[in-house]
C-alpha cells in the first residue's frame, strides 16, 4: 500500500486573496480502509480490494480515514460549505473576536454576468467596466467596515455591530470530515456548475487530501469519469 509522511501535516494552500485551507491532522490511510473491510472475508485484500469497493459503492470503510482542516474564505463561501452538514465546524465567532478589515475583491476577469440559462450561476462574458464593478465592490466593503469599527467605538455589543459587516469579509474555521463525505462534498464543489470561488477551496482540499489516501482517491476519480 502506498505511504504517507507526518510531513503532510501543516501543508497550506493559499485560495483567492486573503484565504488559505491547511491540512491540521488526519486519521487513516488506505491502510486503514483495508483493515476496516476485512470484517467482510470475502473480499480481496490491498489495492483491488480498495478499486472493488469504490467501484462498487461499500463506502462504509471509507468513512474510517478522518481529516481535519483549518480555512479560511469569505462568508458567502462559507455559507454554501456548512450546507454540508456531514462534516464538524468550529468557527471562529465574532461575537467574541473582532473581525479584520479583510475582503475578497474579484479581480476584474471573474467579474461576469448572470446566466439566463441558470439563475444562479454566471457565465464567462466580463460586465461593461469590470474594474468600476471591482470599485464599488472595494467601496462598499470599506465602507461597511467604518460602520462596524463605529458602532464598536460607541460602545455597541460585538454580536450586534457585526449585522452590518459585508458577505465578503473573511472567516476561518476548522472542519473534520471523513474520506466518504468528503468525497461527496468535492464532487459537489469542484464540479464547473460550483460557484468559483469554491471551486478554489474544494481543489486546495483535493490536493491536500490526496496523498493521504491516494489509491482510495483514483479509484474514486474513475468512478467520476463513468
Amino acid at each position: 500500500m502506498a505511504g504517507t509522511e507526518n510531513t503532510l501535516r501543516g501543508d497550506t494552500i493559499s485560495v483567492l486573496d486573503h484565504g488559505f485551507v491547511r491540512l491540521v491532522d488526519y486519521m487513516g490511510t488506505d491502510d486503514r480502509i483495508v483493515e476496516a473491510a476485512r470484517v467482510e472475508p470475502r473480499f480481496e485484500e490491498g489495492e483491488k480490494l480498495i478499486r472493488y469497493m469504490s467501484r462498487n459503492r461499500h463506502t462504509s470503510p471509507f468513512e474510517k480515514v478522518r481529516f481535519e482542516f483549518h480555512a479560511r474564505m469569505p462568508i458567502f463561501v462559507a455559507r454554501q460549505w456548512v450546507r454540508h452538514r456531514t462534516g464538524s465546524f468550529n468557527e471562529v465567532s465574532a461575537r467574541y473576536t473582532e473581525l479584520p478589515d479583510d475582503f475578497y475583491i474579484p479581480s476584474e476577469e471573474n467579474i461576469t454576468k448572470q446566466a439566463d440559462t441558470n439563475k444562479q450561476g454566471r457565465t464567462d462574458e466580463q460586465v461593461d467596466d469590470p474594474g468600476c464593478a471591482q470599485d464599488d465592490i472595494r467601496y462598499a466593503s470599506v465602507a461597511a467596515y467604518e460602520k462596524y469599527q463605529r458602532l464598536l467605538r460607541r460602545g455597541v455589543a460585538r454580536e450586534l455591530a457585526r449585522i452590518v459587516l459585508p458577505l465578503n469579509i473573511y472567516t476561518e474555521w476548522y472542519w473534520g470530515i471523513d474520506l466518504h463525505n468528503l468525497f461527496n462534498f468535492l464532487r459537489l464543489r469542484m464540479d464547473s456548475h460550483a460557484q468559483w470561488e469554491m471551486q478554489q477551496y474544494a481543489k486546495a482540499i483535493y490536493e491536500l487530501a490526496k496523498p493521504v489516501a491516494p489509491l482510495a482517491f483514483k479509484y474514486w476519480e474513475e468512478t467520476l469519469a463513468k
